[in-house]
C-alpha cells in the first residue's frame, strides 16, 4: 500500500477530507484528524520531514497495545507518540483489507457515536451491525 491507496480508502469514509498537501496525506473528519503521515527529525534539530511509507492512524490505547504486540514489524510507536492514541503502521507491510479496517477505525475514533453506528448500518447491513452491537454491550457488561 502507498499514500494514493490511503487516500483513495480514507475519502470513502462519511465526511472525510484529505487535507490537499502531495507531500504527506492528511485525513480528517469534521475538523479532526485520523490518519496522517507519520514526520520524523532526520537529526537532532532538524525540522522533520514526512516519512511517506508510514502512516500514524488514530487507535483506542488498547487496540494499540494488541496491534504492537501482533506484529512490531508492521505496527510501531515512537517515544513521541507513546501516550498517544495513535499506532505507526509501514504501509508496504498492509494489504487492502488491513489498511482500510485501520482506517475505518481511526475515522470511528474521531466522528459522533451516532454517525459511526449509521456507518455500521450502511457499511455491514443492519443483522450483521445489530451483532456487533450486541456482541460489544455483552463485553461492556463483562
Amino acid at each position: 500500500m502507498n499514500a494514493e491507496d490511503v487516500r483513495r480508502l480514507g475519502v470513502r469514509l462519511p465526511e472525510a477530507v484529505e487535507g490537499g498537501d502531495p507531500e504527506r496525506v492528511g485525513l480528517s473528519v469534521r475538523g479532526k484528524g485520523f490518519a496522517w503521515t507519520f514526520t520524523e527529525r532526520p537529526e537532532p534539530r532538524a525540522p522533520k520531514e514526512p516519512v511517506i511509507g508510514v502512516l500514524a492512524i488514530r487507535c483506542t490505547a488498547a487496540d494499540k497495545e494488541s496491534l504492537l504486540a501482533a506484529d512490531p514489524d508492521k505496527f510501531f510507536t515512537t517515544d513521541h507518540y507513546r501516550g498517544f492514541p495513535a499506532v505507526l503502521v509501514r504501509l508496504d507491510r498492509v494489504d487492502e483489507a488491513e489498511l482500510w479496517e485501520l482506517l475505518v477505525e481511526g475515522w470511528r475514533c474521531q466522528v459522533p457515536k451516532r454517525m459511526a453506528k449509521e456507518f455500521d448500518a450502511k457499511e455491514f447491513g443492519a443483522k450483521e451491525f445489530d451483532a456487533r452491537e450486541s456482541d460489544a454491550a455483552a463485553e461492556i457488561i463483562d
